[in-house]
């Protein structure tokens, strides 16, 4: 039987920890190089990029903020209906972030190879780098989802 503390990513442990700040850094990342001083609602891929992001941001803080509590309080959460919670949410939210940086780096690379009348060098490299960042939001929360979703038959 796998102990909740053997697997290094779920929910409760340090590593999970690390995952989650990761996801909220990355996801910031992602909703700042995308929205400052630049018109992102233009294009249908920008906004929704945006939106996946800034719902990854706070999903990931309120994770972060439990496993910051039971790392240091030492108490693992331990039920199966709450981290089947956080599976499904997790699990969602990856695929969408995923869907949002795939779209977003397919029409970025479009508009790059269409001109630099459609974006300018300086423009599409951030809308790249936010794409990117998503891309290693998206990374991690799958990992996460993993880790959990490992956990979930022995509790």
């Amino acid at each position: 039987m796998i102990v909740m503390e053997q697997v290094p990513g779920a929910l409760g442990t340090s590593a999970s920890l690390a995952l989650r700040l990761g996801q909220i850094v990355f996801s910031s990342a992602s909703l700042l190089f995308m929205c400052l001083g630049v018109e992102f609602f233009s294009y249908t891929s920008f906004s929704y990029l945006v939106t996946v992001m800034g719902l990854v941001a706070p999903w990931s803080l309120s994770l972060a903020l439990v496993d910051a509590y039971s790392v240091f309080i030492k108490c693992l959460p331990r039920q199966p209906r709450v981290l089947l919670i956080v599976i499904v949410g997790d699990w969602a939210l990856s695929f969408l972030s995923l869907a949002a940086a795939c779209s977003t780096a397919s029409v970025t690379s479009l508009l790059a190879t269409a001109g630099t009348s459609y974006c300018p060098s300086k423009l599409c490299s951030r809308f790249q780098f936010s794409a990117a960042m998503a891309f290693l939001s998206w990374f991690l929360s799958f990992a996460s989802t993993l880790f959990n979703l490992w956990l979930l038959p022995s509790l």
